[in-house]
């Protein structure tokens, strides 16, 4: 997988805003990546160092319109954390 089909968009909500002071940073990603494959793909955009990634998975929501019901997609989540050394991502920085 190339490295930007590998993270999809950065999460920003009120909880990641906050995880950025410790420097980590969210990102939702492809739901066949690995931790090593979401590694790699930050350190190859945004040229930083990762010192740890955490993933976690979300499954669909059951949605309805009228009598028809279906699931909403699932997702894959990733917060990455950085070296203490490594620059800050600028794609946050609002």
């Amino acid at each position: 997988m190339e490295a930007r089909d590998i993270l999809k968009r950065p999460v920003i909500t009120e909880r990641s805003s906050e995880l950025m002071a410790e420097r980590k940073y969210t990102f939702e990603v492809d739901t066949r990546a690995n931790k090593t494959q979401v590694k790699d793909a930050v350190e190859e955009i945004f040229g930083v160092d990762v010192e740890k990634v955490n993933i976690m998975n979300y499954k669909g929501k059951f949605k309805r319109m009228g009598r028809f019901g279906g699931y909403t997609n699932k997702r894959r989540k990733a917060i990455v954390k950085l070296t203490a050394d490594s620059k800050d991502i600028e794609i946050f920085e609002v």
